[in-house]
């Protein structure tokens, strides 16, 4: 008989590359999803759907003992809200309720994906890498809400949990970093100011093999994920530019620019949190998201297979046949 697997999120970008990763192991996967959800591009794929009630951890559990799911990989939550209260409610409450019921139905196995945003960033431009144990400084609501989620999943005991925090993750189907490549296709390189900064990147493939091997290993406790590279802030675009074949104008604004932007379409959209907000500039304009890999190396076998170079090949050749751009 097949493990049954729960994926929270399993609509969205890495819920996608999720399910993909737990049928390669041949695991039965049990996709969690809205009312309202697109599932368009997940017809045909051997999975079935559940609709949960995060609100309530009793009926939460009552669900879990009705399907006998073995474990639970938790990728849902939202990376825009109008509140901290809005990202808390969802990122931390949803999480801690779907982390006590797994407890109490038994389950054998929970991963969790927080984010690297739940630690943040080096704040000064010194090339230090982040590990496990830095002291958590979100520098966004959305980093915020993530590590109030780890803290409330620290205080169940006896919970087998795994918590992975990957850096900035991108690949098919994903819709932020997207922009910027449409952009550098069209012949623009918009810089935040001219103040160096170090990034880092992790395949979305990468992300759901190890998220998926980590519900078999022996092993609990956070874990730090990227390919194990460092790139300075215009690594990205001269990738980009060599696989696109494309020359680009180089520009700088000027970041109290930015910031007026920003706020001009937060008080415009306020509905609707728009991409470019004064929350995110804080996580764009951060000096160091560089980090160290080598506790996910050592306990989770992680080997990233993609560097940036051939996984921008990848994600650009998709957007190209989808017809993206």
């Amino acid at each position: 008989m097949k493990n049954k697997v729960l994926i929270t999120g399993a609509s969205g970008f890495v819920g996608y590359h999720l399910i993909l990763a737990a049928l390669d192991k041949g695991l039965e996967v049990h996709a969690a999803i809205r009312s309202n959800s697109d599932v368009k591009h997940l017809d045909g794929l051997d999975i079935n759907y559940t609709h949960l009630d995060y609100h309530s951890e009793h009926a939460l559990q009552r669900r879990m003992e009705e399907m006998g799911w073995d474990h639970i990989i938790h990728a849902a939550g939202v990376t825009k809200a109008a509140t901290q209260d809005d990202y808390d409610e969802v990122n931390a409450g949803f999480t801690y309720n779907l982390a006590a019921a797994a407890k109490k139905a038994g389950v054998r196995k929970m991963v969790f994906l927080s984010s690297l945003a739940a630690i943040g960033p080096q704040r000064q431009h010194t090339g230090a890498l982040i590990t496990e144990d830095k002291c958590p400084e979100p520098v966004t609501a959305y980093g915020r809400s993530k590590l109030l989620a780890e803290e409330k999943l620290e205080a169940i005991s006896g919970l087998p949990l795994v918590t992975l925090r990957p850096t900035a993750v991108y690949g098919p189907r994903e819709r932020d970093l997207f922009i910027m490549l449409r952009t550098i296709k069209g012949g623009l390189e918009p810089y935040i100011g001219k103040a160096p900064q170090n990034f880092s990147f992790i395949y979305v493939t990468d992300l759901a093999e190890v998220t998926v091997q980590a519900l078999f290993l022996p092993v609990q406790g956070a874990y730090n994920l990227s390919d194990g590279a460092i790139y300075d802030r215009y690594q990205l675009a001269q990738v980009a530019k060599k696989i696109l074949n494309r020359r680009t104008l180089k520009m700088h604004i000027p970041l109290p620019l930015v910031r007026l932007i920003a706020g001009t379409l937060e008080r415009t959209f306020r509905r609707n949190v728009p991409a470019l907000n004064r929350d995110k500039l804080a996580e764009l304009t951060a000096p160091g998201w560089q980090l160290s890999i080598e506790k996910a190396t050592k306990e989770l076998a992680f080997k990233p297979k993609f560097n940036l170079e051939e996984g921008l090949k990848q994600t650009i050749d998709w957007y190209q046949e989808h017809k993206w751009f």
